[in-house]
């Protein structure tokens, strides 16, 4: 059970990178779910928030094709994909050092004015970047929003995405980051 959740919530992962539908994901592509979270915040690949992100998705593209072994050129398949990110960062040791800050990174950005919440706009944004459909939004947020106080931490945030890449657990909040399974 916990390996076929595990496997459900990758395979949306690679779904949120191959935006192309074309089956297989490159540096470029993880790069490019970057620039359009980026883009939706209207936030430049050169300034330091910005560079943090690119700096950040780099760095789970390297350790993912490390991993298996792979040139950071490589283009990976949905198994192969699965394999890196369970290598690198459910079982390995990548998830502190290079997977969580991607995701303090990509949190950061959504509290814009730096006051450590996120409204709903904000997560909409990030979740249209990632390709959520709009009608699921609201319920991912009710679901992350433990609190009741309709926003979210940053650290919520980053919680519920090591519950989503790692987590085990099928009644975990962080299940619905992206949605419902």
């Amino acid at each position: 059970m916990a390996i076929d959740l595990l496997n459900h919530k990758l395979d949306r992962a690679f779904d949120h990178i191959d935006a192309n539908g074309r089956g297989l994901v490159a540096r470029e592509d993880l790069l490019g779910l970057g620039a359009r979270i980026l883009v939706g915040f209207g936030e430049s690949p050169t300034s330091v928030t910005g560079k943090s992100l690119v700096e950040s998705f780099d760095g789970i593209w390297s350790a993912l094709t490390g991993v298996l072994g792979h040139d950071v050129d490589a283009s990976l398949t949905r198994d192969e994909f699965r394999e890196g990110m369970a290598a690198a960062f459910v079982t390995g040791g990548h998830y502190e050092p290079v997977f969580r800050p991607a995701t303090v990174a990509v949190a950061e950005l959504c509290d814009g004015d730096g006051d450590g919440r996120i409204g709903r706009p904000e997560f909409r944004t990030m979740l249209t970047a990632f390709g959520t459909a709009y009608d699921d939004v609201d319920a991912a947020f009710d679901r992350l929003d433990r609190t009741g106080r309709g926003t979210l931490g940053v650290e919520d945030l980053v919680v519920a995405a090591r519950e989503f890449y790692g987590g085990d657990d099928p009644n975990a909040s962080g299940n619905w980051l992206f949605g419902p399974l």
